[in-house]
């Protein structure tokens, strides 16, 4: 087999020249170069390539790719993923975990470059590659600098690092070439009590929680079996400076910890330091994560819109349950353990409870009834409320499981219902919008969105169940 060489010369002929004219937006961009670049095959054994590029101002910049790894399959035990570590001048920046012999466009953060020439350099992680046979591939390889003026300048200034978990039990150093693994992150921008301040909280979808909510409980409670959270919390001045002190991090348990570890620049570092993905701020970890959190999440959306964004998370998501054995030799909705991801229809409802703050007590959950069927397929599969019904106020996500083969063209209804969680409190429900229902397709991927409802439904004791959509 021939290996194919970058000609470095001639990337950063174009990505010289991109740069050179005036940008037209507040980001830098080197991508139109990078579109014309060969592309870059890292083999295991084989030399590091590098990409020379040029930045016309002093930012962060972010590395925009698309990823594949011939042989690679996230579902095969000891071949889920070809690993490639990026260095940026020497300076470590981020492990790229590459799931898939598809491509995946990714984003990725290098941190802050000054102005001038700098190096890319990709290094295949054999150590950290549970695959030998891929060979990874990366194309349209391009740069972003983040100027001052753009409104994500203050989001990603002040991003966190995420390294990898070492939990002994999950197989120790490097376990997120396989399990849990960091995919997406974003932030949020939230209000702060002096004026001129903001509060960005960041968050990361990881593929899977080995500990925690039960997975038949992810799908029902959550409409998924990734796991979300936030990791990290700071207060910005209006130009984006981090007001000292008041970072903090989502640790053990759950629990809200003031920030005393390292930064990498303006950079806080964090590590995955529990089976259900909370972090700490001691970071020994061996592999290193630094996600591009420039992204937000759209006013109304449920955290899982993220993911919908990012298709190719669903399909790393159900791969890591066929593998792990998580899903149910025979589906059948007549059980609440989980059978095969794509006889689900995703649901994204939006729900407020009366009183304010009553939602613990009340929970919701999502019927479906298909044509000519008299079954009605539920949510919670009619279990414990606690465990299996949505219990929270907003745009939320949840999965109602279906017979294998059920098609959009087969769906007559989708209805909502109330269910008391313990004692009835009496609490009303009132449901707003169905925001989307889709399967996922043969390849895990998302189809489209075939259901969509925007109005106002109370639901009481004495009405607890109501119809949103029908064919």
């Amino acid at each position: 087999m021939v290996r194919r060489l970058l000609t470095v010369p001639v990337l950063l002929a174009t990505l010289a020249a991109t740069t050179a004219a005036p940008p037209t937006s507040a980001e830098e961009s080197g991508s139109a170069a990078a579109a014309r670049a060969p592309a870059l095959q890292v083999h295991r054994g084989g030399p590091d390539k590098t990409v020379t590029f040029h930045r016309g101002r002093t930012g962060d910049v972010l590395l925009k790719v698309t990823v594949s790894a011939r042989g690679v399959s996230w579902a095969e035990r000891t071949n889920e993923s070809a690993v490639v570590s990026a260095y940026v001048d020497g300076h470590y920046a981020t492990d790229i975990v590459i799931t898939s012999s598809s491509p995946v466009k990714r984003q990725f953060a290098l941190g802050r470059l000054g102005k001038g020439r700098h190096t890319l350099r990709l290094h295949d992680a054999g150590q950290r590659s549970r695959s030998d046979a891929g060979v990874a591939t990366l194309r349209n390889v391009g740069f972003k600098t983040v100027r001052r003026s753009s409104a994500a300048y203050a989001a990603v200034r002040n991003a966190p690092v995420l390294y990898g978990r070492t939990l002994k039990a999950f197989g120790g150093r490097f376990q997120n070439n396989r399990t849990d693994s960091p995919l997406v992150a974003w932030h949020q921008v939230l209000p702060a009590a002096k004026h001129g301040h903001s509060l960005i909280e960041y968050s990361v979808i990881w593929s899977n929680e080995d500990g925690g909510t039960a997975t038949a409980g992810l799908m029902a409670k959550w409409g998924r079996t990734t796991d979300i959270e936030w990791i990290y919390r700071v207060e910005v001045d209006a130009k984006g400076n981090r007001v000292p002190r008041t970072g903090v991090f989502q640790g053990p348990n759950h629990g809200t910890q003031r920030f005393r570890g390292k930064y990498d620049g303006t950079h806080p570092l964090l590590q995955t330091c529990t089976e259900n993905n909370n972090v700490c701020d001691k970071v020994k970890g061996s592999m290193r994560f630094a996600l591009s959190m420039r992204g937000d999440l759209p006013a109304g959306q449920p955290r899982e819109h993220v993911m919908d964004v990012h298709p190719w998370t669903y399909q790393v998501m159900a791969r890591e349950m066929v593998r792990e054995h998580k899903i149910e030799s025979t589906s059948t909705p007549a059980t609440w353990d989980v059978g095969d991801q794509r006889t689900y229809l995703y649901l994204a409802v939006t729900h407020d409870t009366d009183p304010v703050g009553s939602a613990s007590g009340t929970g919701l959950a999502v019927d479906v009834q298909l044509k000519g069927d008299p079954t009605t397929y539920t949510s919670d599969h009619w279990q414990s409320p606690l465990l299996f019904t949505v219990n929270r106020d907003g745009p939320a996500a949840t999965t109602v499981e279906l017979p294998a083969g059920t098609t959009a063209a087969d769906v007559a209804s989708v209805a909502v219902r109330r269910v008391p969680i313990g004692t009835d409190s009496g609490a009303s429900l009132t449901v707003t919008h169905l925001k989307r229902a889709f399967f996922l397709g043969k390849n895990y991927l998302p189809r489209s969105s075939f259901a969509r409802w925007h109005g106002s439904v109370t639901l009481t004791s004495g009405s607890p169940t109501a119809v949103i959509w029908s064919s």
